[in-house]
């Protein structure tokens, strides 16, 4: 049994595209999208309409969710703000009632029981919170502290957009292992945090316990995709110009691969700028103190003859 698990779509059609020839090649038995499906590129609505053509199995992210609370007292603080959250009221009005629907429908949280395989959890995070995460250079015991609710011995996660590929455990006072987890995150398809502009995926693949403690042997996969269609469409779309600071971020991290957004708002927490209150004028101060801005611009295949 191979699974290709898939994540943090955000809207990135060409990524998307690009991963589907992989997948034509590959040919996995089963493909899995562990959330987050929109919002970040302009193309959410075609990434909707692609997937539910091709009946994937799925489950809802955080961003799903900022859409369906949208204009609800479940809605983020703050989000009828259209400078902090344009990019979700411009979002709002261009997915349609069947595509909100969709996306309504999507569970939260998938076990598969398949035949002749041990179990596996599939959920955004973790169990009920689903902006919890996982990294490379976390310590074991957060971890670990995250995964008290996890029953199954591998969890497919998500939320970071970087491939994770962890064996982690419970210990006792006498040093001895309780209890072991699998943890698998296949990266991002449309928004890769991890320094690498390709496109990136996992097949996992079902073996003995023995081989892998859990049942399943995962590869990280990355593709290579012209990213000039993307970035081009945010000026196009009108996204950009909706979208404001936040747009402007998601456009820098399709160019650097880097998390952008955390970047900015972690200088604007440390410098007096409150991102809340006035994200353009923050947003500008921090363009020009660090040079950022520059920084991207240099490395932007949009304006750079022969990148991608």
């Amino acid at each position: 049994m191979r699974i290709a698990l898939l994540a943090d779509l955000h809207g990135n059609l060409p990524a998307l595209e690009a991963v589907i020839r992989e997948l034509e090649r590959l040919q996995p038995d089963i493909v899995v999208l562990d959330g987050d499906l929109i919002n970040g590129v302009p193309f959410s609505t075609e990434v909707i309409d692609l997937v539910r053509r091709l009946d994937w199995v799925a489950v809802r992210g955080n961003h799903e969710f900022y859409y369906l609370d949208f204009g609800t007292p479940r809605a983020e603080p703050g989000s009828e703000d259209p400078r902090r959250w344009g990019q979700l009221h411009w979002l709002a009005e261009r997915i349609t009632p069947s595509q909100g629907a969709y996306l309504a429908m999507l569970p939260d949280l998938r076990t598969f029981y398949l035949p002749g395989t041990q179990p596996l959890c599939i959920t955004h995070g973790v169990p009920g919170r689903n902006r919890i995460g996982f990294y490379n250079e976390q310590a074991e015991a957060n971890i670990v502290a995250e995964l008290t609710a996890v029953n199954e011995r591998t969890l497919v996660s998500a939320h970071t957009h970087v491939q994770v590929d962890r064996h982690v455990c419970l210990m006792d006072e006498h040093r001895q292992v309780q209890q072991r987890w699998h943890v698998i995150n296949p990266g991002s398809v449309g928004l890769p945090l991890n320094s690498d502009v390709q496109a990136q995926f996992a097949m996992i693949e079902a073996v003995p316990d023995s081989v892998v403690p859990g049942g399943w042997q995962a590869t990280m996969i990355r593709v290579p995709y012209d990213r000039r269609p993307a970035l081009a469409a945010f000026a196009e779309s009108g996204m950009e110009a909706a979208g404001g600071a936040m747009s402007q971020l998601f456009y820098w991290e399709i160019v650097t691969a880097k998390p952008e957004v955390v970047f900015f708002f972690r200088w604007a927490s440390q410098n007096g700028h409150s991102s809340s209150a006035n994200i353009e004028d923050a947003f500008s101060a921090y363009c020009e103190a660090t040079g950022r801005k520059r920084y991207v611009g240099e490395r932007d295949p949009l304006f750079h003859r022969g990148g991608q």
